[in-house]
């Protein structure tokens, strides 16, 4: 079961030292933290890594225990990314520590975003020496699909 953005707002607090059981953490901070934890996702998203549908992409009040539906994987760097945004908002510097798992985080998540696009066979290329007609045909190779282009968070227009 993934996170909910009350379950990452309050880790990252714990991060930064500021645990729930010790600071009370009014209101207008939850939502402040849920704002920067938005915008942090939505900064990822641009970047091409995209983590899941309930991120919000609006001012507005976000509901803070829905699921956000984010891998697993991602866990680690969104508390300790979310924990760099708000630090400086409590007057709290962020150890090396949480320094160094936020990039190592944060690169798990360019590796796997980052996935070469799917390329097309030039037409009219020739299928080689080795290859007879009668598999390929006399046109050359075969040729793949285009894939689509679209994210999670974008519409296929017609």
């Amino acid at each position: 079961m993934g996170y909910s953005r009350r379950q990452f707002i309050n880790a990252a607090f714990e991060e930064i030292g500021l645990a729930d059981y010790v600071f009370d953490v009014p209101p207008e901070g939850l939502q402040g933290a849920a704002r920067r934890l938005d915008s942090m996702l939505l900064d990822w998203n641009a970047r091409g890594i995209r983590l899941g549908p309930n991120i919000s992409g609006s001012i507005a009040v976000a509901d803070l225990d829905t699921n956000m539906g984010v891998p697993d994987s991602a866990n680690e760097a969104i508390i300790t990314g979310l924990a760099i945004k708000i630090a400086p908002s409590y007057g709290k510097q962020v150890s090396g520590n949480t320094l160094t798992a936020a990039r190592f985080g944060f690169n798990t998540l360019l590796g796997r975003a980052a996935m070469p696009p799917e390329q097309r066979y030039s037409p009219g290329l020739p299928a080689g020496q080795g290859n007879k007609p009668w598999v390929y045909g006399d046109e050359g190779l075969p040729q793949g699909e285009y894939p689509l282009d679209v994210g999670p968070d974008g519409n296929l227009e017609f």
